[in-house]
């Protein structure tokens, strides 16, 4: 019997004979990548086919314990592989206790949700985390356990078959690289168990540490600096890529991936339908490198994403991989496994490239990032988005700028714009820290502070604000992929300068973009002569046109169209759409028959609802959407 015949039988001899001709298929197409890999990292130990058994076992009783409900979804979306590429797609995030307080707060937001048109709703880390500093939950203690203060697991339950009621996918963290010091295998492992030892890095001298420390990058180089730490109770020094509290999980060993195998598909088996794969890029670590985007950690992506289509179809998987875009598709998948890695993943590049536009009134930057995104493996899709949780890394687009001739002293100068100290600025940001020998910050604060807001003076400032805001977002809407509206921006809160906040913030100042959902602006979202107002149904009609523009679904091709102009960006989605944004104070005035698209024909914008002249003024920081028409 060969190895995967064996781990075959082991696995159906746990489910339900009613599953087995599935499971079976299933098995069959994703055994030869599976195994594939993982006889490249483990295979070279003694006890590698019964391990392998073992782990498909582990992965049939979970599949077994997959409810009725969950099993048709599964079926459902495996039947129809592309069902999150449409322009239907619409993701929000939020922190539970920011946005609803706990997680049965949660359902009373789902009318707002369903009002936007959501459709994926990704709620930051709700499971239990460290007791005390814990990185706003990514210091997680254990992936069994809901954090107390947010509810129970049977609220979990509960709030996903709600959403998935509502056909909203609820969006998890998955914290892969390491776990918080008080879990418990970093206790046992603490308390002398040699087992849990081997469930991370540990050194008992700074040889090696030091040896690494040569090439590794600094993600916290001012709050935590260094990749080591010593531990007193384990007298040793163990790996921290991140803070000293979050101890780096060792996928040398085995046990580790079968363990966080178990872990994901147990929260699958909760209603969680996407996961987003936390700092992915680090999870194997090799001497003389950056520690970042190693062979062997896209392998270990391939593994969750075959075991998922295995036993959980109706998962998607997102890489929260923030690296130059050269280094970005290869988490989609490659050679062997093309488009069998994660299905999601941040264009951070994209994102960066936006604002660094709305600061220098120039795209030329931006139409290099536009136009070096790849095609992607089907089916898969870029995550398109304005604002999250962390900061603005401008090191992303250092590779487009050295493309087009240029160095970092622009990012240096973009970031210094956003960061809240010049007085000729509009933006009302703050720099964050970043490693040592880069001149370039990263930036946090909310979109609606960054674009403007909170300096706004005249009746114009806030005009140009809105403008600002608008256009960002219709650059993520109209871009394809799937845009993620950051929680509060629909109605433009503010950064969160509250007394807690700016404790919070003498830590971490990412805290700046996480406030508190603010009932009143809820209220007066429908009012039209306020800024609420006017930002909500500036969201509102951009969704629902593009809801119901094909042409903007994540799979159609996109191009840049010459304007003319370097403040203004046209992009074309396949014939029969264009996105102008004009990023600058001054109006542009540009002529549509110069584009090139064909026998003269009549534009019309969706978004005003007019039709424009194929000589037209697009305004200062506006927004255009023209949709051919016959």
């Amino acid at each position: 019997m060969t190895i995967a015949s064996s781990a075959l039988s082991r696995m159906l001899a746990v489910l339900p004979v009613a599953l087995h001709a599935e499971a079976t298929q299933r098995f069959a197409e994703q055994s030869p990548l599976l195994l594939q890999r993982l006889t490249q990292l483990y295979g070279s130990r003694a006890d590698f086919a019964e391990w392998f058994a073992n782990l498909m076992e582990s992965v049939g009783l979970l599949h077994a314990a997959r409810s009725v409900a969950l099993r048709a979804q599964d079926t459902e979306r495996a039947n129809s592989s592309d069902w999150f590429l449409t322009q239907t797609m619409l993701g929000y995030s939020a922190y539970v206790d920011r946005f609803s307080g706990t997680l049965r707060g949660v359902t009373q937001r789902i009318p707002h949700l369903q009002e936007l048109g959501v459709t994926y709703l990704h709620l930051l880390p709700f499971l239990r985390a460290r007791a005390i500093e814990n990185d706003g939950g990514f210091a997680v203690a254990s992936y069994d356990d809901v954090e107390p203060r947010l509810g129970t697991v049977r609220d979990l339950e509960e709030l996903t078959a709600q959403l998935r009621k509502a056909g909203i996918s609820l969006c998890s963290d998955f914290i892969l690289n390491h776990v918080a010091d008080d879990h418990a295998w970093a206790q046992g492992a603490a308390g002398g168990d040699a087992r849990l030892r081997d469930y991370f890095y540990l050194f008992e001298d700074r040889i090696i540490p030091d040896q690494f420390e040569q090439t590794l990058v600094q993600i916290f180089p001012q709050a935590a600096p260094g990749n080591f730490t010593w531990s007193v109770a384990m007298q040793a020094w163990v790996w921290t890529t991140f803070y000293p509290y979050q101890w780096d999980l060792n996928y040398t060993n085995p046990e580790v991936l079968g363990e966080m195998v178990s872990a994901l598909l147990g929260l699958a088996n909760r209603g969680i339908e996407v996961f987003r794969l936390d700092s992915t890029a680090f999870l194997w670590k090799r001497e003389g490198t950056n520690g970042m985007n190693q062979p062997e950690a896209h392998w270990i992506l391939q593994i969750l994403r075959c075991i998922t289509e295995i036993a959980a179809p109706g998962v998607l998987l997102k890489a929260e991989a923030i690296v130059p875009m050269q280094e970005l598709p290869a988490y989609f998948g490659a050679d062997e496994g093309l488009g069998r890695e994660c299905h999601l993943a941040y264009h951070s590049s994209l994102m960066a490239a936006g604002w660094a536009a709305v600061a220098e009134q120039r795209t030329d930057l931006l139409c290099e990032v536009i136009k070096a995104t790849p095609v992607l493996p089907g089916p898969a899709s870029w995550l398109t988005y304005v604002r999250c949780h962390d900061d603005i890394g401008w090191n992303v687009l250092r590779p487009e700028l050295a493309s087009i001739g240029d160095d970092s002293n622009r990012l240096a100068t973009v970031s210094r714009f956003f960061a809240g100290t010049d007085p000729d600025s509009f933006s009302g940001g703050t720099a964050f820290q970043t490693s040592p020998g880069l001149s370039v910050h990263g930036t946090n604060g909310m979109s609606s502070s960054l674009v403007g807001y909170d300096r706004a003076r005249t009746e114009i400032d806030v005009e140009f604000a809105q403008r600002r805001l608008i256009l960002l977002y219709g650059l993520a809407l109209a871009f394809g992929g799937l845009p993620l509206l950051y929680m509060g921006d629909e109605m433009a809160f503010r950064n969160d300068v509250s007394e807690a906040s700016l404790a919070a913030r003498n830590i971490d100042s990412r805290w700046l973009q996480r406030p508190h959902w603010d009932n009143v602006s809820y209220e007066q979202r429908h009012s039209a002569d306020l800024t609420t107002g006017k930002v909500f149904s500036a969201f509102r009609r951009m969704i629902h046109q593009r809801q119901r523009q094909n042409i903007l679904a994540a799979d159609v091709p996109r191009q840049i169209i010459a304007t003319g102009n370097l403040a203004v960006l046209a992009l074309k989605r396949g014939e029969q759409f264009i996105a102008l944004s004009n990023f600058s104070e001054h109006a542009a005035t540009l002529d549509l028959l110069s584009f090139n698209t064909g026998p003269a024909v009549r534009w019309f914008d969706c978004l005003s609802e007019t039709v424009v002249p194929n000589m037209l003024e697009l305004p200062p920081w506006g927004t255009m959407w023209l949709e051919r028409q016959t």
